[in-house]
């Protein structure tokens, strides 16, 4: 998993998911991109996204929150209303009068709308929430509805969130490309921290890539490089299994051809070379053939 943070100041929730999402390095791990508080401007309103996570499957929304006492018990997710564990008010780091569910909607919602904007709107976002409990209490889950697009995540340590992204990978189909990736990024004003092709890649998204998306960010250069890596292979692969490479001091590599640019000087010092070594050739063999006709045997 690729860990992208652009404040590492936020609530104690954010800072154990941050620490959680980069122990995710082994191949079984959830694979993907996740980046840590970023905005989205939508409509005229600005919604803080906690994490925004991407999996070559998925794009998930997690609101993030820690309960500040030690509450054991039922925790209550109605439809609307309050959260509450063993009927008392849930606790936790955010004092607003939303409760994870409705910043959720809100959010998923609005990242949604944003996607389909931009041509993505076929893909569809998750919310969770990720209620973290003081270490050593027991908070079970009761939620007396159902909605496929949102989920609540209790726990201490990063294996339930594991679970549910393992669930994720085997219900859902390839949808995120590298480029769905980068407009993403592009879009929400996070070009700085978008990861160069080959790693996005090397997480399972799907390519081909279109190297203009990472023009002006940090890793254009391994864009770039990768481009070159790529044409370089595909004339290679057309190149019959018999052609002849031409060494470093061919006239061809020593004064190229330029497209759509003549050069006389250029070429002229190409012919000159060529002539040249033909004709340094035809005396080395001259020599050879008379050092033999003289000194050989007979």
């Amino acid at each position: 998993m690729l860990v992208r943070v652009q404040d590492a100041t936020g609530t104690d929730a954010e800072r154990t998911l941050i620490d959680w999402l980069r122990t995710w390095k082994d191949p079984g791990s959830p694979h993907g991109v996740a980046t840590i508080n970023c905005n989205l401007f939508h409509k005229e309103r600005l919604h803080h996204l906690d994490a925004v996570i991407w999996t070559p499957t998925s794009c998930v929304v997690l609101e993030t929150d820690a309960l500040t006492t030690e509450q054991d018990g039922l925790l209550e997710v109605p439809l609307n209303g309050q959260w509450t564990i063993n009927g008392e008010p849930m606790a936790t780091e955010r004092r607003g009068r939303h409760t994870p569910l409705e910043r959720s909607r809100e959010h998923t919602f609005a990242l949604q709308d944003w996607l389909a904007a931009r041509g993505l709107g076929q893909r569809v976002v998750h919310g969770v929430a990720l209620i973290l409990p003081l270490r050593g209490a027991r908070v079970q889950l009761e939620q007396a509805w159902a909605d496929p697009s949102f989920d609540v995540i209790i726990g201490s340590e990063p294996d339930p969130l594991r679970r549910y992204f393992d669930a994720l990978a085997a219900q859902e189909k390839f949808l995120w490309t590298a480029n769905d990736v980068a407009i993403a990024f592009r879009g929400l004003g996070i070009l700085p921290y978008l990861p160069a092709p080959q790693e996005l890649l090397n997480e399972g998204f799907l390519g081909p890539i279109d190297i203009t998306l990472w023009h002006g960010s940090p890793n254009q250069a391994q864009a770039e490089a990768y481009a070159e890596e790529l044409a370089q292979a595909e004339r290679d692969a057309r190149a019959s299994a018999f052609a002849i490479r031409a060494p470093w001091y061919s006239p061809w590599k020593l004064y190229p051809r330029e497209e759509g640019n003549l050069d006389l000087g250029r070429a002229v010092l190409r012919t000159l070379l060529a002539v040249g070594m033909v004709i340094a050739f035809t005396w080395v063999v001259w020599f050879v053939i008379t050092a033999i006709s003289t000194y050989g045997p007979g």
